[in-house]
Protein backbone atom coordinates (compact mmCIF):
# COMPACT_ATOMS: atom_id res chain seq x y z
CA UNK A 1 0.00 0.00 0.00
CA UNK A 2 2.78 2.42 0.92
CA UNK A 3 4.47 1.77 -2.39
CA UNK A 4 1.30 2.72 -4.32
CA UNK A 5 1.02 6.00 -2.39
CA UNK A 6 4.67 6.84 -3.08
CA UNK A 7 4.22 6.08 -6.78
CA UNK A 8 1.11 8.30 -7.00
CA UNK A 9 2.89 11.14 -5.20
CA UNK A 10 5.83 10.88 -7.60
CA UNK A 11 3.51 11.01 -10.62
CA UNK A 12 1.64 14.02 -9.22
CA UNK A 13 4.87 15.88 -8.47
CA UNK A 14 6.20 15.20 -11.98
CA UNK A 15 2.92 16.41 -13.54
CA UNK A 16 3.02 19.65 -11.54
CA UNK A 17 6.67 20.25 -12.46
CA UNK A 18 5.92 19.66 -16.14
CA UNK A 19 2.94 22.03 -16.06
CA UNK A 20 4.95 24.77 -14.34
CA UNK A 21 7.86 24.47 -16.76
CA UNK A 22 5.59 25.60 -19.62
CA UNK A 23 4.70 28.94 -18.02
CA UNK A 24 6.44 32.16 -19.07
CA UNK A 25 8.30 33.72 -16.19
CA UNK A 26 9.52 37.29 -15.83
CA UNK A 27 13.26 37.79 -16.09
CA UNK A 28 15.34 38.10 -12.95
CA UNK A 29 14.32 41.16 -10.93
CA UNK A 30 11.13 41.66 -12.94
CA UNK A 31 7.73 40.95 -11.42
CA UNK A 32 4.73 39.50 -13.26
CA UNK A 33 2.96 42.88 -12.98
CA UNK A 34 5.92 44.64 -14.63
CA UNK A 35 5.88 42.12 -17.47
CA UNK A 36 2.15 42.69 -18.08
CA UNK A 37 2.60 46.48 -17.88
CA UNK A 38 5.30 46.36 -20.57
CA UNK A 39 3.02 44.35 -22.86
CA UNK A 40 0.11 46.78 -22.41
CA UNK A 41 2.12 50.01 -22.37
CA UNK A 42 1.10 52.55 -24.98
CA UNK A 43 3.87 53.93 -27.17
CA UNK A 44 5.05 57.52 -26.99
CA UNK A 45 4.01 59.84 -29.82
CA UNK A 46 7.62 59.88 -31.06
CA UNK A 47 8.94 56.32 -31.28
CA UNK A 48 12.57 55.27 -31.73
CA UNK A 49 12.91 52.13 -33.85
CA UNK A 50 14.84 49.38 -32.08
CA UNK A 51 17.03 46.55 -33.36
CA UNK A 52 15.06 43.97 -35.33
CA UNK A 53 11.82 45.96 -35.42
CA UNK A 54 9.73 46.44 -38.55
CA UNK A 55 6.87 48.82 -39.26
CA UNK A 56 4.55 45.82 -38.93
CA UNK A 57 5.76 44.92 -35.43
CA UNK A 58 5.71 48.56 -34.32
CA UNK A 59 2.19 48.97 -35.74
CA UNK A 60 0.99 45.94 -33.77
CA UNK A 61 2.80 47.00 -30.60
CA UNK A 62 1.58 50.60 -30.68
CA UNK A 63 -1.85 50.15 -32.24
CA UNK A 64 -1.19 52.42 -35.23
CA UNK A 65 -2.11 50.84 -38.58
CA UNK A 66 -1.28 54.09 -40.44
CA UNK A 67 2.39 54.57 -39.55
CA UNK A 68 3.48 55.03 -43.18
CA UNK A 69 0.81 57.68 -43.81
CA UNK A 70 1.86 59.62 -40.67
CA UNK A 71 5.55 59.55 -41.61
CA UNK A 72 6.16 61.00 -45.10
CA UNK A 73 9.94 60.75 -44.55
CA UNK A 74 9.65 56.95 -44.83
CA UNK A 75 9.85 56.34 -48.58
CA UNK A 76 10.30 52.55 -48.37
CA UNK A 77 8.38 50.75 -45.57
CA UNK A 78 10.94 47.92 -45.70
CA UNK A 79 13.83 50.31 -45.08
CA UNK A 80 13.60 51.09 -41.36
CA UNK A 81 16.64 50.97 -39.11
CA UNK A 82 17.49 51.25 -35.41
CA UNK A 83 17.40 54.86 -34.25
CA UNK A 84 14.88 56.02 -36.87
CA UNK A 85 12.31 58.39 -35.33
CA UNK A 86 8.70 57.86 -36.32
CA UNK A 87 5.41 59.46 -35.32
CA UNK A 88 2.92 57.06 -33.74
CA UNK A 89 -0.78 57.84 -33.42
CA UNK A 90 -2.70 54.97 -31.77
CA UNK A 91 -5.89 54.20 -33.67
CA UNK A 92 -9.05 54.09 -31.55
CA UNK A 93 -11.59 51.53 -32.71
CA UNK A 94 -15.09 52.85 -32.06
Amino acid sequence: MGEKVSWKCAVIIMAVMLALSCCEEPSEGESYEELQWKKNKACDEIYVVGEGETLQTISEKCGDPFIVEHNPHIHDPDDVFPGLLIKVTPFNYI
